[in-house]
């Protein structure tokens, strides 16, 4: 992660209409610290926080205007001492000669911009977040599957890209084939992406690669989706000796720390592996709704075994 103050202005100069007042010499500065958390990355002036970028609005003029001239100035060697990435000063407000001053003596970036602070704050986060995401790559197809992200897995030779195929020809959409890029943008989301040269492509033997926007349409393809759930195809022998055939707890899998929902689903001739995918799907759908049919048929048999008994 190498965002720099001055990419970051470049990247939000439109949206935030970003100005550049003054301490251009700290434009190399690193815009975050990968160590953080987004949240602490950018927020209002706060010398707690000494190395995020401090927004600067309407609420801290008005306070560092009941200070003192002695204050005010403490302030701003505090500010400077802890060497944050920038200063924005937000609301169309104009900074003061002696913030100014201090910024293109220490090299700080100061920023200017006629939005609202929390705008600033909200877009800002939003955007450090993804470039401090923690990322890794995984082998398989994602899809999305009646809404859900999907990534299907297994051993090379099981068919996943023919069942990615199969699943297009249903409607469904394409995220990536073969290398999938995950990102954790948020606590609880990991999001899937495909990796800019193999965007659109799916691979199948004996057909090649095949261009599935081309063929099937702009509706066919999805730029990202957020990974719900791990079809893993198996053969049947696999199966047999490496997991329940009826488990009575949710399998997950580990994706950037986060339990993701797992099915395992043999392959066999005679098999229609799209259509238990989505019946996959629109089980794990249920789950999410709290509806336990595994959970709902133990409660049964135990009923039915204490009347019996």
């Amino acid at each position: 992660m190498n965002l720099t103050v001055r990419a970051l202005f470049d990247l939000h100069r439109d949206e935030l209409r970003l100005t550049w007042l003054a301490g251009h010499a700290g434009g190399d500065r690193a815009a975050a610290d990968a160590a953080s958390e987004p949240a602490d990355l950018v927020g209002y002036l706060n010398l707690i926080h000494p190395n995020r970028i401090h927004v600067f609005g309407s609420a801290e003029r008005a306070y560092t205007q009941r200070l003192d001239p002695a204050r005010r100035r403490a302030i701003l060697d505090e500010l400077a001492a802890g060497h944050p990435p920038a200063v924005i000063v937000a609301d169309g407000l104009d900074p003061s000669s002696e913030l100014s001053q201090r910024a293109e003596a220490d090299g700080l970036p100061l920023l200017g911009t006629p939005l609202p602070a929390a705008r600033v704050i909200e877009a800002l986060r939003m955007s450090l977040a993804k470039t401090v995401a923690q990322t890794t790559s995984m082998h398989g197809v994602c899809m999305d599957v009646l809404g859900m992200g999907v990534l299907i897995s297994g051993e090379s030779g099981l068919g996943k890209s023919e069942l990615a195929l199969e699943l297009v020809s249903r409607g469904h959409g394409l995220v990536a084939d073969d290398v999938v890029e995950f990102s954790r943008i948020a606590p609880h989301v990991v999001e899937a992406r495909c990796p800019p040269l193999l965007q659109n492509l799916l691979e199948v033997r004996g057909l090649g690669l095949l261009d599935i926007r081309t063929i099937f349409g702009e509706t066919a393809v999805r730029r990202k989706m957020k990974l719900n759930l791990i079809v893993h195809l198996v053969r049947t022998r696999t199966l047999e000796d490496e997991y329940q055939r009826m488990p009575l707890e949710a399998l997950t899998q580990d994706v950037l720390g986060l339990p993701i929902r797992k099915m395992v689903i043999p392959v066999a001739a005679g098999r229609n592996l799209a259509v238990l995918t989505e019946a996959a799907v629109r089980s794990t759908i249920l789950q999410l709704r709290g509806i336990d049919t595994t959970g709902d048929f133990v409660a049964r048999q135990r009923a039915l075994i204490e009347t019996q008994g």
